[in-house]
């Protein structure tokens, strides 16, 4: 699959390109940048606005493969003379460009949500021109995206407290096909803000599925909690490591049947056994072989469920699944963390909850109080 490149890259090459028009007075229509993963960016350039003190120009983001919202979106740089007496290089962002409002970014509160990694690419490749024009005066580079506001609607950035805009984003420079990085990226990132915050503890979640019944049923909102997706595991191992003290993990009993077997990636191309491991704790608590049969043939976990209830077998065997689900997970923590989890499904609402899964209900209605 193809490779695409990180706003970053495009944020430097445009940059890059403002300031060789800017410095020499020559057009400049592509331009080539080094990313950090060594590979080579030949990027062209859009938009091309010259003035005597300015100069503006844009990238056209190109993702390769990946599917990314902000494929396609042109990344404009406009660098201008400041009046500094030393060579300095500023960076900042425009329209469409987030700030940052919350602590535990790569960022502080109030800059520009432009990450460390594409500020020193812009600017080691502006200095790079200053070189080439023999310039050793200072210059003011202000990243902008026209599209920032809308896009970032569809981005993580509002719940991290990144407002305004799109992150300016990419550690290697390239944009890995498909990959999931991106995805623990921002899982570290949740976690990270949280210990900044001061907090020892967290509420993860693989989605907002069964949002309404945590609603409802508890008065908290999962739009809070830690969105860790299928990465289960490594949540548990980013938490251990940023030093957290406990977790409560909440989710639907499709996706956490499968940590209760010891699975720590819940993607059903990684694995599945849903209803082979309901069979087997179905079994242990004295199902009759026709009961445990049917559960085998089924579908969905919800239809499980459902044949469970049917000889009073669903709470027995959700409890189980219960303690199972810590007993894996405290595991994978090498004993670091203290773990609770409530399992829901959407026809029976809670299923079961572990044993210590009450405390996290009055910590839970603190958070609620502090406005996290």
């Amino acid at each position: 699959m193809r490779h695409g490149f990180t706003t970053g890259s495009c944020a430097a090459a445009a940059a890059k390109a403002a300031a060789y028009m800017l410095l020499t007075g020559k057009i400049k229509t592509e331009i080539a940048i080094e990313t950090p993963k060594g590979i080579p960016y030949r990027a062209k350039i859009l938009d091309i606005t010259r003035k005597e003190d300015r100069v503006s120009c844009g990238v056209e983001k190109d993702g390769g493969d990946d599917p990314d919202v902000t494929t396609g979106t042109r990344i404009y740089a406009k660098v201008s003379f400041a009046e500094e007496n030393r060579q300095e290089i500023s960076i900042d962002g425009g329209m469409g460009v987030g700030r940052v409002t919350k602590p535990g970014l790569d960022q502080p509160i109030g800059n520009a949500a432009i990450n460390h990694v594409p500020r020193e690419m812009i600017r080691k490749e502006v200095l790079e021109v200053c070189r080439i024009a023999d310039y050793r005066g200072s210059l003011k580079v202000e990243i902008s995206v026209p599209e920032g506001e809308r896009l970032a609607a569809q981005t993580f950035n509002p719940r991290l407290g990144i407002l305004g805009g799109i992150s300016i984003l990419g550690t290697s420079g390239i944009v890995e096909p498909m990959s999931s990085q991106a995805i623990l990226d921002t899982i570290r990132v949740e976690l990270n803000q949280r210990r900044a915050q001061g907090f020892h503890y967290a509420a993860i979640t693989p989605g907002n599925y069964g949002q309404e019944f945590m609603k409802r049923s508890y008065g908290y909102d999962l739009d809070r909690s830690v969105k860790c997706s299928n990465f289960i595991g490594d949540t548990v191992d980013m938490a251990v490591e940023l030093g957290f003290s406990g977790i409560l993990l909440t989710g639907h009993i499709g996706k956490l049947i499968k940590v209760a077997g010891g699975i720590m990636n819940t993607h059903s191309r990684e694995a599945d056994a849903r209803m082979e491991l309901l069979t087997a704790f179905a079994i242990r608590e004295g199902a009759e072989p026709e009961q445990c049969r049917r559960i085998l043939e089924c579908v969905t976990t919800e239809e499980a469920v459902a044949v469970l209830a049917e000889n009073g077998k669903d709470r027995p065997v959700m409890e189980y699944v219960a303690e199972r689900i810590c007993y894996y997970l405290e595991k994978r923590s090498g004993g670091n963390l203290k773990i609770d989890c409530v399992l829901y499904s959407n026809e029976y609402g809670e299923l079961a909850r572990s044993k210590g899964a009450e405390e996290w209900f009055i910590l839970l209605a603190q958070d609620a109080e502090r406005q996290i």
